[in-house]
């Protein structure tokens, strides 16, 4: 696929910028976009635009403010609290929200003469988010091939994989450290290993302490 350029729904965190670096491996040209839904924490936004920069990715940011007006979350709002009870979705839920940035990715996609969507969801560690499923993915695949008469694919390299895997798979492309320390998944906003209390922080630590030790397991004699 060396010869097809990519685009990569990319938020500068942890799966997003694993992602990143597997697309590079990939295709010729990979470009970036990030969307700016209101985010409560704007070092999201800031962090992207540096991981893009210094790995010399074009990076488009596009306004979604109108998602936050839609559909109150946690994410964007300080007055919502994170939180995720049995039987209802977290509060950090955005309703729509793969759906309208895959669409929107599609519509910079075809522009830019790019076939490949790539986006990091994944129905294994997927907090019951409905729109990481591979289900959704798979139909809005064919919807964005008949909307837009374009041959999209798009491609979801963690869709199978634990946390673990993830962290596998940036150890694999040569990049463990640095998305450790340059990326920002804490729902508090808070870079690297984030505040340790989130749910966002508590899934990715445990994946890298559960990576870490089958890896010290498997080099011993």
């Amino acid at each position: 696929m060396k010869d097809e350029n990519a685009i990569v729904v990319f938020s500068g965190g942890q799966d997003s910028t694993t992602c990143l670096f597997w697309a590079m491996r990939r295709f010729r040209r990979v470009e970036a976009v990030t969307f700016d839904y209101g985010q409560r924490h704007r070092a999201e936004l800031e962090c992207a635009a540096r991981i893009a920069a210094e790995q010399g990715i074009k990076h488009h940011v596009l306004d979604m403010s109108l998602l936050n007006q839609l559909a109150p979350n946690a994410l964007t709002r300080e007055d919502i609290a994170i939180e995720h009870e049995s039987g209802s979705l977290p509060t950090t839920f955005v309703d729509g929200r793969n759906l309208l940035f895959l669409t929107f990715a599609a519509v910079l996609a075809k522009q830019a003469g790019a076939k490949h969507l790539v986006t990091g969801v994944c129905e294994t560690d997927f907090s019951g988010y409905p729109d990481c499923r591979d289900v959704f993915i798979k139909s809005l695949n064919v919807t964005l091939n008949l909307a837009m008469d374009y041959p999209f694919v798009i491609d979801t390299p963690l869709m199978r994989l634990s946390k673990a895997d993830t962290w596998r798979l940036a150890d694999e492309l040569g990049v463990l450290d640095y998305v450790r320390e340059q990326t920002l998944t804490c729902y508090n906003g808070i870079p690297a290993d984030g505040c340790g209390e989130c749910p966002a922080c508590l899934l990715r630590r445990r994946g890298l302490e559960e990576y870490l030790r089958s890896r010290s397991e498997e080099a011993l004699p």
